[in-house]
């Protein structure tokens, strides 16, 4: 699984004008389920989101994760992230998972991060969705479980 992870003040989903999801300070993790990727791929991915450690301490440095600061978490299923681009000028999806997988394991991974963490908000997957964020620093990586 990949998540690219993004440091927000604050971000929300819509789909068809409706807020799905939002969230104030916290991560916007936009997730890719790739055709390997088990339950274990989705709590490993969880474990370093809540606990990678990404908002600044006193001192200014990265040294608090998501699980200190008490921040929301909005998670939003993207297929698209798993794709190969290596070649060409045209994504393939091949990388990605069937949809079926990539459903089972999204909804696996959210459940579990609303029983772990206090604040979890999600898209809606296989929607046409608008993500609006405000990115702190800014602040992305990309995590693979």
């Amino acid at each position: 699984m990949k998540g690219l992870l993004q440091r927000v003040r604050g971000a929300r989903v819509e789909v068809s004008g409706e807020i799905v999801g939002a969230v104030d300070q916290g991560l916007l993790v936009l997730v890719a389920v790739e055709p390997g990727d088990t339950r274990a791929s989705a709590d490993k991915l969880l474990h370093k989101l809540l606990n990678y450690r990404v908002f600044s301490d006193a001192d200014g440095k990265m040294n608090l994760s998501l699980a200190d600061v008490g921040g929301g978490l909005l998670l939003v299923s993207q297929f698209t992230l798993a794709a190969d681009t290596k070649s060409g000028l045209r994504p393939s999806f091949s990388t990605a998972a069937p949809p079926a997988l990539g459903e089972e394991l999204f909804n696996y991974l959210l459940t579990r991060a609303k029983q772990v963490h206090g604040t979890v908000a999600s898209g809606r997957f296989g929607a046409d969705m608008q993500v609006h964020l405000v990115n702190d620093g800014p602040v992305t990586f990309l995590l693979q479980a």
